[in-house]
């Protein structure tokens, strides 16, 4: 890092000294003479018609490398080269503004990084006309230009001295130019990070963004470091952008404004402008970088991926395995049976669309929500309690539901698409193993891309229904119905029986007896609602189920005033807090950090096969790692923001801090000896 610095600030001085050369002509414009010519990158400079008193008139520098090998520089070069050095022969009370460039090219050499521009390029320069338009005479506009044309191996000064001329595509050259952001942004120093905040629309798809500062010294002694990674997030209709700087910036002499080009790849960019102000990031959500993300078809294939393996999960699979039984007993009607399998798919990607969407939604609204939110909400738990036990209820064999598709009673369009909600529903707490990656990224990336995420999701969970429905050869292999077929869906309420008992738990966890006892009595009516309508027919069953509704609608709308305490755990790790981390980690210890929920599968097994094991406690103490637990199971808005800042859709989430190193992201499924190996690895306690 040192020496790449080193190097970085030789080349830069030897550019610097380079320049400097060509400027010891004598100080007069007109003696200014070219000392090295332009053959290796040509320039011109164009007019845009005549200047009209106190107006704008727009010049042009058109420059045209002789080959594919020679580039040029942006205002800023970066780490190494050298700007363009413009001086015009202005008539007295003419001035001119900022040359306006295009969006520039990322060239990194050896470690540094350079703003270049390869192939023909141009920069527009403004000059501000005064109130005698004619003073230039007859003559045309003279100056003299400096710059550094480059290779990969030599760079070489150049020079011209310019007369402008009438002509040139100044149309298309306006184009070209980054355009200027009608709204200032703003920016801070905070330690050895810049932090700018530009102002951009939140459904403008951004690409690779970078942002080319025009500044290179910040003062205070902060400088940018170029070739380290920038960082971005997005807050609203803000683009906020953390770049890493060379020095603290603690000294005196802060630069009172800042401007540059940020760029979205493809030449696409815009200027921005930005003042001093106090930039937090509250609501902030990080945009995944190209090195950190695979390509949208890896997401795509990772998140279809995830749904086929859901039709594992034990609240999954008892409704997929009755709901293609049914499709058996429906017998060989080739139409219907690709209508159901149609319906469920229907019924499925609809379901996970519109949870990805509703996440999104939010996330852009500033709330910090992640993947399978719902289960935070005590109402949400409740309704899901009850509808499990009415599931549960239905496997037994206690009532039928015409028309459903896993009631025994055949089905229909409507109970597949009903089916195909349900499925994804229940699978919601079980996506962690296998959705990290793509969930995290869909949270994240543009709108559309997300929403396709969500969606492959949706179709991978119902493509097993989806291939029964349309391959007669598969649903041929299938058990023919018989007696067995209604003990198998009983046997299969016994895997939804427990899902009942978690549910329950996970209601008593987040209010207690009391709310156990009126989510107990919500089920009970709904139970005995179903049992009485679809038996008998009588009105008795719609006043149970009406009084359960109404029941829940009250329950869910209390406040719960029950505070989600953490269980005992072996680690004895003390609660998350962006505090507790930074003393843990300053103490020079290793720093073990996991999120979990009550709601969380993965996180429990996690729990039970390698975090609350003797082995690893032993490991800890002898390591003396610190232990931190953030516990996700009630909404908190200090864990969902540090989720947000690690890329997290959810939890788990499992961070391992080696002393003064940042941290290490482990996988979301644990194998027993993970954890003491790594304790076993550390450096010895101070």
């Amino acid at each position: 890092m040192i020496e790449a610095r080193i190097l970085r600030e030789f080349r830069a001085a030897l550019a610097l000294l380079v320049m400097a050369l060509s400027l010891l002509a004598a100080p007069g414009l007109r003696a200014q003479e070219p000392r090295f010519g332009d053959e290796n990158i040509a320039v011109s400079l164009f007019a845009d018609g005549a200047p009209q008193a106190g107006e704008e008139w727009m010049l042009a520098l058109q420059f045209r490398p002789s080959g594919p090998e020679w580039h040029g520089y942006y205002a800023n070069p970066g780490d190494a080269g050298q700007g363009m050095d413009l001086t015009l022969d202005l008539p007295d009370g003419w001035t001119m503004g900022e040359p306006i460039y295009p969006v520039p090219e990322r060239l990194v050499i050896a470690g540094l990084m350079n703003h270049i521009y390869e192939g023909e390029y141009t920069v527009l320069v403004p000059v501000r006309v005064g109130a005698d338009a004619s003073a230039l005479g007859r003559a045309p506009l003279s100056g003299f230009v400096t710059y550094l044309a480059c290779t990969d191996r030599i760079c070489v000064p150049q020079d011209a001295r310019l007369e402008a001329r009438q002509g040139g595509d100044f149309a298309r050259w306006r184009a070209e130019v980054a355009p200027l952001l009608d709204r200032e942004g703003g920016f801070e120093v905070i330690g050895e990070t810049l932090r700018i905040a530009i102002p951009l629309p939140a459904d403008l798809a951004l690409g690779d963004p970078h942002v080319f500062l025009r500044e290179d010294d910040l003062g205070g002694g902060a400088r940018v470091d170029y070739a380290a990674p920038q960082r971005f997030l997005r807050k609203g209709n803000l683009l906020v952008a953390e770049i890493p700087l060379a020095g603290d910036g603690s000294g005196e002499g802060g630069i009172a404004s800042l401007s540059g080009i940020i760029g979205f790849g493809d030449g696409q960019g815009l200027r921005f402008e930005a003042a001093p102000q106090a930039i937090p990031l509250d609501g902030a959500v990080p945009l995944p970088s190209d090195a950190a993300l695979p390509s949208l078809w890896l997401l795509l294939a990772a998140a279809f991926a995830g749904g086929l393996l859901l039709n594992i999960m034990p609240c999954v699979f008892p409704i997929l395995s009755l709901k293609a039984l049914a499709l058996a007993r429906a017998g060989g009607d080739e139409t219907a049976a690709r209508r159901d399998a149609l319906a469920y798919t229907a019924g499925v990607v609809l379901a996970c669309a519109g949870l990805g969407a509703l996440v999104m939604a939010l996330r852009a609204a500033g709330q910090q929500v992640g993947w399978a939110f719902q289960l935070q909400e005590p109402g949400v738990v409740l309704a899901l309690f009850a509808l499990t036990a009415a599931i549960t209820a239905n496997f037994s064999g206690l009532f039928e539901l015409p028309g459903f598709a896993i009631s025994g009673q055949g089905s229909s369009t409507g109970g597949s698409f009903a089916t195909g909600l349900l499925a994804a529903l229940v699978a919601t707490p079980c996506t962690g193993p296998f959705m990290a990656l793509a969930l995290g990224a869909a949270l994240v990336l543009a709108p559309m891309e997300g929403m396709a995420i969500f969606a492959a999701l949706g179709l991978g969970l119902a493509l097993p229904f989806l291939v029964i429905g349309f391959v007669p050869a598969i649903r041929r292999l299938l058990p023919r119905p018989g007696p067995w077929l209604e003990r198998f869906r009983r046997w299969m309420a016994l895997p939804m029986g427990l899902t009942v008992a978690a549910l329950g738990w996970l209601v008593w966890r987040l209010g207690g007896w009391p709310f156990l006892a009126l989510a107990v009595l919500v089920a009970i009516l709904v139970v005995a609602g179903a049992i009485v309508l679809l038996g008998r027919r009588s009105r008795f069953g719609w006043a149970a189920l009406a009084a359960a509704l109404v029941l829940g609608w009250w329950s869910a709308s209390q406040p719960v005033a029950r505070e989600v305490t953490a269980s005992e755990s072996l680690l004895d790790p003390q609660p998350f807090s962006q505090a507790a981390l930074a003393e843990a980690r300053a103490s020079g210890r290793p720093v073990f950090v996991w999120f979990t929920a009550d709601w969380c599968v993965t996180c429990k097994v996690n729990e039970s096969v390698a975090i609350e094991r003797e082995a690893t406690r032993a490991a800890f103490e002898k390591a003396g790692v610190v232990s931190l637990r953030g516990d996700w199971t009630r909404r908190d808005e200090a864990i969902a923001s540090f989720l947000a800042d690690q890329g997290a859709a959810g939890v788990p989430l499992y961070l391992w801090y080696p002393p003064g190193s940042e941290a290490r992201q482990l996988p979301q499924v644990l194998t027993p000896e993970a954890l003491p190996a790594l304790a076993r690895a550390a450096p010895p306690a101070p």
